[in-house]
């Protein structure tokens, strides 16, 4: 039933893009359907440029026919479309379980609008059904990991399957906190873990997403604005 909830979502959202309009992709399960609608809306005459948060969302794209800008030299995106881990009603997010964060941040802060699509199962009343994303450098990690825990953020790095950990598209590592070692303030723990050096991004995403689109069971969508 969630595939119908992300495909309910990923499909309203592929209806708000315009033609002209430069388009973030973002990462994530429910971003594949609003990817395959985007490439049948192509077909049928749609004209966009593209820009992508990941390697895997900008191979299915282009795959699809989705012609793509520079992302290197454009300085602004009309619209992003990209998922979330958990979303509460005050907007705020935790992203990264894809291990795009820290590249989903820099797209939807250069962006004029974020539409955030969930299944309603993304949808809590407080943040802490997942793991905190935090991406670090794999330089000296060990020791930026150690800084990290005497702040008392404790945590695991995120492996990839058995092939050993996982490695970003950036070239960086995730290191995944336990949410019970976070306080009651997410803007407060951001902030202590942005300022060690060899922290990149968290996951928390604030003031960021302007309209939200939930997926439900029966195949319908909420709207938030």
């Amino acid at each position: 039933m969630n595939e119908n909830m992300k495909k309910a979502a990923g499909y309203a959202a592929a209806e708000l893009v315009e033609s002209g309009m430069v388009i973030g992709l973002g990462t994530g399960s429910t971003v594949f359907y609003f990817i395959n609608r985007l490439i049948e809306r192509i077909k049928d005459g749609l004209c966009i440029q593209a820009v992508s948060s990941s390697i895997r969302s900008e191979k299915q794209a282009k795959e699809g026919g989705i012609p793509f800008a520079d992302i290197d030299t454009i300085t602004t995106v009309d619209l992003t479309i990209d998922g979330a881990d958990e979303i509460n009603g005050e907007k705020q997010m935790v992203k990264g379980g894809g291990g795009a964060l820290l590249r989903e941040k820099v797209l939807a802060n250069i962006s004029k609008e974020m539409v955030v699509i969930v299944d309603e199962n993304k949808v809590v009343e407080k943040l802490g059904k997942h793991p905190l994303p935090v991406e670090i450098l794999p330089f000296a990690h060990g020791a930026i990991i150690e800084k990290i825990r005497k702040l008392g953020f404790h945590g695991t790095l995120r492996e990839h399957n058995k092939d050993g950990l996982l490695i970003t598209d950036n070239g960086n590592l995730i290191y995944d906190i336990h949410f019970e070692s976070l306080r009651e303030d997410p803007e407060k723990d951001h902030e202590k873990l942005i300022r060690i050096p060899g922290v990149l991004e968290t996951g928390f995403f604030f003031n960021l997403a302007g309209r939200v689109i939930i997926g439900k069971d029966d195949g319908t969508v909420d709207h938030w604005s």
